[in-house]
Order: structure tokens, then sequence, then C-alpha cells
């Protein structure tokens, strides 16, 4: 710091400054002086913040300046650069969504079973008690061991009371048909009078026997939840928690009418996946963080990773010999549409799985980059790169224990049953339930933790390299003494 002294009359007013390109530019008029008189400057940045001065008198006054307003956006040139990468991406999505288009799902003969059945909305008209034992359909006690399920569950339908539910079609060709339903009392779901049911129907059955209760119709309160969310985020975001909902929609969208469907026609699960998960990766991204060089980067960090996820989990898989083919559900699949290839669908699944928090880790890390270049704009892009890294691992901490109780807590019933049957750890890691799940979460996080570098690194090389204009550069000269100035703070006379 540097003493001078100055005239006891108040001096000239300094003409006004201009800021640096990082939004972070202090106005010509602040500045440090020492001496009997007291001054005041005033500075203005080019990029809409001002700047102001403060001087105090010989009690060792000093003067510091603020600015305020938008950071100025990047440079003309890294823009270019940003935009010959990103734009033949989309493109390429562009078109890889125009040629795998599937226009519907293919129709196929209905099973009748699980999820491929036809149902109605129905509603409880009526519950009695009745014995267990009158409406045993043999008219004979059943018996069994008690020490078993079987037995138990079979003595209590024996001995027990059970309830003869009255239930009324609301909907389809047969609205108004009553049916009979036998609950036991050992059974998980108890009907009451007055709820909301969902019938399954099956024609082909006898008349008496082609209703039955599926399940509880639980559009309400599952109508209500997702209100109360959007409420929440609209409430707390404000107009980008708007866009984040929107954005959400879109996601569905493309979910519903294009990666399902391009599937179930046939396409390579694998290929339909990538270019499912890259349009809501544009559109997600720019829609909630806006078109700039910032969410760029974001994009480019996510597109790296998903690249790597995809290498890893296509190794992985086919090392480890996964035919995703491991439960009810897969098998139907599989049963109704023999030629989708059920390991590339397995493949599909861990990259759109780890999509949505690859997001949330490179747009953080991009912006925590982005805020620290406009804190010090001197840093060059080691120091960015380090600073941002250290923030990053600790969301790599957090991230990936989150991720790994998410698949953990969706198993919790099958390690369970593998608990129930004193199996030991390498038993359970070793079949192929337990493997897919082990697999699709160490792929999807190993991408995770390699997210958090190369996003940094391509944040502090975009930003470090970002080669002003001609305005910018006369004000980062002026300006650049006094940002590594009060970057580092103000200096102790010794």
């Amino acid at each position: 710091m540097t003493t001078t002294h100055q005239p006891p009359f108040p001096p000239p007013e300094p003409p006004p400054g201009h800021g640096s390109g990082g939004g972070s530019s202090h106005g010509s008029g602040a500045g440090h002086h020492h001496g009997p008189g007291a001054g005041a400057g005033h500075g203005h940045q080019a990029g809409g913040g001002h700047g102001r001065g403060h001087g105090h008198g010989s009690a060792g006054g000093h003067g510091h300046s603020h600015s305020h307003g938008p950071a100025a956006p990047v440079s003309m040139h890294l823009r270019k650069v940003i935009a010959a990468i990103l734009i033949p991406f989309a493109a390429a999505v562009g078109v890889g969504l125009v040629v795998l288009w599937p226009g519907g799902a293919p129709p196929h003969q209905r099973t009748g079973v699980g999820f491929d059945r036809q149902t109605q909305q129905a509603t409880v008209a009526k519950v009695v008690s009745v014995s267990c034992k009158s409406v045993n359909a043999s008219g004979e006690t059943p018996t069994g061991d008690t020490s078993t399920a079987e037995g138990s569950s079979a003595q209590q339908q024996a001995k027990g009371t059970c309830k003869k539910a009255t239930i009324r079609v609301d909907t389809g060709k047969d609205k108004g048909r009553t049916f009979t339903e036998i609950v036991q009392p050992d059974q998980s779901r108890q009907l009451h009078e007055g709820e909301k049911v969902v019938a399954a129907y099956e024609p082909s059955a006898p008349k008496d026997l082609q209703y039955s209760v599926a399940d509880v119709n639980r559009r309400f309160p599952m109508a209500l939840l997702a209100g109360i969310f959007a409420l929440a985020v609209v409430v707390v975001g404000r107009m980008r928690g708007l866009m984040a909902l929107i954005a959400l929609a879109v996601s569905f969208m493309v979910l519903t009418f294009f990666i399902l469907p391009a599937i179930l026609q046939g396409s390579d699960p694998l290929l339909v996946a990538v270019i499912g998960s890259s349009a809501i990766m544009l559109i997600a991204l720019y829609m909630c963080h806006g078109l700039s060089a910032r969410t760029s980067v974001a994009v480019l960090g996510t597109l790296l990773s998903l690249v790597l996820i995809g290498l890893l989990g296509s190794e992985f898989i086919g090392w480890a010999a996964l035919t995703g083919n491991t439960d009810d559900n897969t098998g139907l699949i599989h049963g109704l549409y023999p030629s989708i290839d059920m390991s590339g669908l397995l493949l599909a699944g861990v990259i759109i799985g780890s999509l949505g928090v690859l997001d949330d880790v490179t747009v953080t890390q991009t912006s925590a980059v982005w805020e620290l270049h406009e804190a010090n704009p001197s840093m060059g892009w080691r120091g960015l790169y380090r600073a941002g890294i250290r923030i990053g691992r600790d969301h790599i901490a957090s991230v990936v224990n989150t991720l790994v109780l998410a698949y953990a807590g969706a198993a919790l019933p099958l390690l369970l049953l593998f608990s129930i049957a004193q199996s030991s750890v390498g038993t359970v890691a070793n079949s192929e339930l337990v493997a897919e799940e082990i697999v699709r979460t160490l792929v999807g996080s190993i991408g995770l933790v390699a997210s958090v570098p190369v996003t940094t690194l391509l944040a502090a090389l975009v930003v470090a390299a970002d080669r002003p204009g001609p305005e910018q550069a006369a004000g980062t000269a002026g300006a650049a003494p006094v940002a590594v100035r009060s970057g580092r703070g103000r200096r102790r006379k010794r």
C-alpha cells in the first residue's frame, strides 16, 4: 500500500472507470489514501455496476469500492468455441429423434397377467363379516402344519372371520354391475365400505369370475401430493422453480412418447437411451438454467460423464453375464416382445438413472467455479480448479452415499429375504438379481465421481481462457491492481 500526501482542499472528481468483464471490477473513484484530508470518489463500471470510494482522515483511513450488477458473459470467442461443439451435438440428437421416432407402442394380445390386464374403476358398496368356514369352496376344513406360513394361513381361514365385499363397477360397458370379493383375515389389503378400487377384467373367464379387485385407487392422494410438491417448488424457486417443473414434464414426455415406445418397436435400447437422455439433458438444463456459457459447460461435463457410464456399463454387464431378465416384469416384457435386447435394456436403465444425479453435480460444480472467478478474477485456471475440486469432494461424498442408499432402499425386501435365508455376503452379491443392482450402483457412482474433476476442469479452463473484448480489456487493465488487492485484503503495516 502506498501513502500519498493530499492537499488540504478536496481533490477533483476522478474520471469514471470501466469494470472488468468478470463483473467484480472496482470503480476508479475507489482508492486507498492517507492524509489530513478526506476524499470521496465515484466510478462506474461498464457492466452495469457502480463503484464507490470512501476516504478517511489522518486517523489512518482507507478507501474501498464495491461493484454491483449482473456478471458479464464470456467473450464472443469462447461462445463460438462452445457453440461449435454443442450445436453439432444438438443437431445429431435431433436427427436421432426423427429417425428413431416410434409413433406409438406396437399393439399386442393382452395376457391378463400383472400390468397387462384390462381394468375398470370400481367402488366397495358393502362389506359384511362372515365365517371363513362358510365361504370355503371345498366345504372341508383346511389342514396343515401351523409352523409354516401356509399351515398358519390355512388355520386362520378355517377358524377366523372373513369379509364379504360387494363391489360396484363404475366405468366401462358393465357400469353398475356388481361382484363379490372374499377378503381373508390375514390378507394385507382389507377392503372398507366406500373405498375406491381398481377392478381387473378378464372377458374370457366365466361371467361371475370376470371381475376381481386388483388394487386400491390411489389417484386422489397421489394427485394431492404432486400438487403440494409443485406448489412448494414454485413458492421457493419462483420462476426458476416453474421452469424446472416444465422441464420435468418435458422429460416425462420424452420418456413416454420416445424412449419406451422406441424400445418396444425393437430399436437398440442403448442407442435410444443415449439419444433420449441427451434430449432430456439439453432441454432440462437450458430451460432451468438459461442459455449461457455456464450451462453449456455443465452440458459438456454431463455428456462426457454419460459416455463414461455407457462404456463401463456395457463392458461390465457383458463381463458379468447379466441378462436383464430377473423378475416377473422383465420376464413378461421378454415374453411379449422377444426381440428386445434385455441386457441392452438394463444398460439403458443405468444411463437414464444416472442422468438426474449427474445434472445436479455438473451444474453445482460449474456454478462454483464461476462464482470463484467472480470473487477473484485474477485467479488462474489452476487456482480455480483446486478451489473447485475442494468443493467437489464434499459433493462426491454426499451424493455417492445418497445413490447407494437409494438403490439399497429400493431392494430392501430382496435383501431382507437373503438375510432370512442366512446367506453369506458373497452368495448374495453373486446372485444375478443383486449383481444387477451392484453394477448399476457402482457404474453410476464411478460416472458421478468422474463428473466432478471433468466438469471443474472444463469450467476452470473456459473461465480462465476468456478473451475479453477491447472495452473489457481496457477496463480490466485499469482495475487489475485493485482486484488483486481486494482479493487479498488490506495489508497491515509493520
